[in-house]
């Protein structure tokens, strides 16, 4: 079951979507609230919710307001009477946007991304290993032992929590392999883990464990993408 909340202050949108969701067998309505702050103590008491259907235009707190405030949130699918706010929603990594009226078809094809989005995560948490042909041997390699991965020259290095393995390859094969909410390209020769990076100092990366302290590079044309992508994980 995925477990929502709908947050809106038009009733007649709320009890539209009540009705939607009494039809979908695959959810589960928790609160049906009209205002925003009520719903941040909601999530703060219940951590099972998987889905927040939201609107923008809210009394006290607007919705892109209570996506600024809330670090870590479920999907979110955003309920509009306007297209306006759809571009700046979407730089929330929302999973779909509803512009009222909506049909329950329309409503249907959100729920199969909801579905497909947490179909994909529960794929990842149980694919969390890659195997490396070293030598003649294939060798298992968990994603959370893994610190960085280097280039040198035709061969790629990986730096784990208890060794370095040398294999033959390249770096875009090794990176087409890695999932990238785990795994980020900081220089034409580093790919690291997230988990492990400790601080950023200027143009580097340090990555710490309780054994080491390691300083890497960061490329000029990575430097964005590395810093988009801890934004994302601060929210």
């Amino acid at each position: 079951m995925i477990n929502c909340i709908i947050i809106d202050d038009d009733s007649f949108i709320r009890n539209l979507m009540e009705l939607f969701i009494s039809k979908t067998e695959s959810l589960c309505l928790l609160h049906s609230l009209s205002n925003a702050v009520e719903a941040r103590d909601v999530l703060q008491s219940n951590k099972q919710i998987d889905l927040i259907f939201l609107d923008i235009e809210l009394p006290e707190m607007s919705g892109i307001d209570f996506l600024n405030l809330e670090k870590k949130l479920p999907q979110i699918i955003i309920i509009s009477a306007k297209e306006k706010y759809a571009v700046n929603a979407f730089d929330y990594d929302i999973t779909d946007y509803l512009l009222k009226p909506f049909s329950f078809v329309r409503f249907a094809k959100a729920i199969q991304k909801v579905q497909n989005k947490m179909d994909k995560q529960k794929l990842a948490e149980t694919n969390d290993e890659i195997y490396i042909k070293h030598n003649a041997t294939l060798v298992k390699l968990k994603y959370a032992d893994i610190l960085w991965i280097e280039a040198m020259e035709n061969y790629i290095v990986v730096n784990t929590l208890t060794e370095k393995i040398t294999f033959h390859s390249t770096m875009k094969a090794i990176s087409e392999k890695l999932p990238n909410d785990r795994f980020i390209r900081i220089h034409r020769s580093f790919i690291v883990n997230l988990k492990y990076i400790d601080c950023i100092e200027d143009n580097s990366v340090v990555i710490k464990t309780h054994e080491n302290v390691s300083t890497l590079a960061i490329g000029k044309n990575y430097r964005v993408p590395l810093f988009d992508c801890l934004n994302l994980l601060k929210r």
